[in-house]
């Protein structure tokens, strides 16, 4: 499997390729990264546990309990709990958001997919994402997957970015393009 230099590069990078090397030797990566995206949503959640991860207070045992019986309540597979473990040994909870965000670009490519992050104005419906996924797969040559938010600051339209690449149809962007024009 080729990992970007980038992501090797990086201490979450380095993590997260332990992880998701780890996790293909038992075969469990959708497991792994569902574990992941539970821990992703919860940390938006919970804001205490976003500052439990960040505290230089508390001792790496009070971290490694805790993150055991977050792993408990959670169900969190195995593999994944004993990884928060060595996080909270080594103290690198804090940088559990961007191993996560690493995990998922390694199991993205590994499947060869691409994520788009795709801002509205409005929420999309199920059909709507449905016919956007297609439209990208055409464009990009691969599987896309969607990540969708809302920013009302639009009016309307969307921004979508894949990577490196934006893809801006706001009328937000087009009426500051339309004053900016007309500015001279």
């Amino acid at each position: 499997m080729e990992i970007s230099a980038g992501i090797q590069a990086s201490l979450a990078g380095r993590y997260a390729s332990a992880l998701f090397d780890l996790s293909s030797e038992a075969g469990n990566v959708s497991a792994v990264e569902s574990d992941l995206e539970a821990l992703d949503a919860a940390l938006r959640e919970s804001t205490d546990l976003a500052a439990l991860i960040r505290n230089p207070e508390v001792s790496r045992t009070d971290l490694g309990k805790a993150m055991a019986a977050l792993g408990d309540a959670m169900k969190l597979d195995k593999l994944t709990q004993n990884f928060l473990g060595v996080l909270a040994a080594n103290r690198r909870l804090s940088q559990l958001p961007a191993i996560i965000r690493a995990f998922h670009a390694i199991a993205a490519a590994q499947r060869g997919e691409v994520t788009a992050q795709v801002t509205s104005a409005h929420a999309l419906s199920d059909d709507q994402v449905v016919a956007l996924e297609k439209k990208l797969k055409a464009r990009e040559g691969r599987n896309v997957k969607i990540r969708t938010s809302v920013d009302p600051e639009l009016l309307g339209g969307l921004v979508v970015t894949i990577g490196s690449k934006r893809i801006d149809s706001s009328i937000r962007t087009r009426l500051n393009s339309l004053a900016h024009a007309m500015k001279g």
